[in-house]
């Protein structure tokens, strides 16, 4: 009869396997290193050059106007300085105050909850659902016809803690969509205030819409281990013109125009994008829908593999279009995910858990949630796999 170590050294071999059929190489594969292969090096030359490399130049009004047609909707664009910051903006901008409550999923990066609070507001966990791996729809539903009302003043309440309900941030996992359209109707029916966490959703859709669109607000992360990168840097996306000048002004200190004179008139941040972090976003940028071919296609060669195994490898819904930023397998229940994930590892092929759920982390037990048994059983399931564009494989696309 086989060990349980066996059958976790076993399923590690076909991972591996898998995995360097998909990259073609024996050498150590990331699990998603970026690849530069356009005007990176000529647009942050330009930029030196021109001594424009903070939060003022070219390259950021550039970007703010390229990704605002891409995205389309009516899109508005500010760039800041990174995902986390981006987040905590579209909390500021949405008027969130201290002690309202704002709806999370439970399986997110922390960012999303720090984001929350550092605008002093509370978060509280909804669980994700398995087809996703984003915000349920149906808990959202749950929680706000059993414990909220809509009170006189036109806003959401907890009718148990009392506190305001603000928002709610859903986050696309991996760039695969959640269940937008339910959720933000939902949303507008419980005069919730929609902010998606679209941080690695660039370039993903729902019903042809770009991800991102759907909310009043969405951030956008370009860390170095997304689809594009600048280093750091990230963008904030709105529809309303009034909400973009309030985001520009809150990321540039809320400073008052002068020729000469500082005056600021209200608490507020430096976290415009510098101009050199810009160059390097818009290069990356111009390659972007040539990324989105070829991680597709590598998803389609996970997807033949792994088909008729015990390896459940996650899928777009339909009607939708992920970037397949991250590639996400479930492994079966039984097998114990941190002895697959050692050995893995331990064969030169980088792999990672799934986040540790929200309410798992010390610092943010305590806070409310509900159910959040899929988010639990998840995060003893699901790992991610290489899924960067390599340059063997760019070279092997041409």
């Amino acid at each position: 009869m086989m060990t349980e170590s066996n059958n976790e050294k076993n399923l590690a071999l076909k991972i591996t396997s898998a995995v360097r059929d998909v990259y073609k190489t024996e050498d150590f594969i990331p699990l998603h290193a970026p690849l530069f292969i356009g005007n990176e090096k000529n647009y942050t030359l330009e930029c030196i050059e021109s001594t424009f490399v903070s939060s003022v130049g070219k390259f950021v009004d550039k970007v703010e106007s390229e990704f605002a047609k891409y995205l389309g909707s009516g899109s508005s664009c500010v760039a800041v300085v990174n995902g986390t910051a981006a987040l905590s903006t579209c909390l500021i901008a949405a008027a969130v105050n201290r002690n309202d409550e704002v709806i999370t999923q439970n399986l997110t990066f922390v960012a999303t909850a720090n984001s929350i609070l550092s605008v002093g507001a509370i978060p509280h966990f909804i669980d994700v659902e398995k087809e996703t791996l984003s915000l349920c729809p149906k808990k959202l539903e749950d929680f706000l016809s059993n414990y909220c009302e809509i009170r006189d003043d036109g806003y959401c309440y907890n009718k148990e803690s009392g506190n305001k309900v603000s928002a709610c941030i859903p986050m696309h996992t991996f760039g695969l969509s959640a269940q937008i359209e339910k959720i933000a109707n939902i949303c507008k029916r419980y005069k919730i205030f929609l902010i998606e966490d679209a941080a690695e959703c660039l370039g993903s859709e729902f019903k042809n819409q770009k991800l991102g669109t759907f909310g009043k607000l969405a951030a956008i992360s370009f860390n170095g281990n997304k689809i594009i990168t600048s280093g750091g840097g990230g963008i904030v996306v709105t529809k309303d013109p009034a909400l973009a000048k309030k985001i520009k002004h809150i990321t540039t200190t809320a400073k008052i125009a002068h020729p000469y004179f500082y005056d600021h008139d209200q608490q507020a941040y430096n976290y415009r994008m510098p101009n050199i972090n810009a160059a390097l976003a818009l290069a990356q940028f111009e390659n972007l829908d040539l990324f989105l071919k070829i991680k597709k296609d590598i998803h389609n060669k996970y997807q033949k593999i792994f088909q008729n195994s015990e390896v459940e490898l996650i899928n777009e819904m339909s009607h939708t279009s992920s970037n397949y930023w991250l590639n996400a397998i479930m492994i079966p229940q039984d097998l114990n995910i941190e002895k697959v994930l050692e050995e893995v590892n331990a064969n030169g092929i980088m792999a990672r858990p799934v986040w540790k759920p929200m309410t798992e982390l010390e610092f943010l037990k305590d806070f409310p949630h509900q159910d959040v048994s899929n988010s639990i059983e998840l995060s003893k399931r699901v790992i991610n796999i290489p899924s960067g564009v390599s340059e063997k494989i760019y070279k092997n696309y041409l």
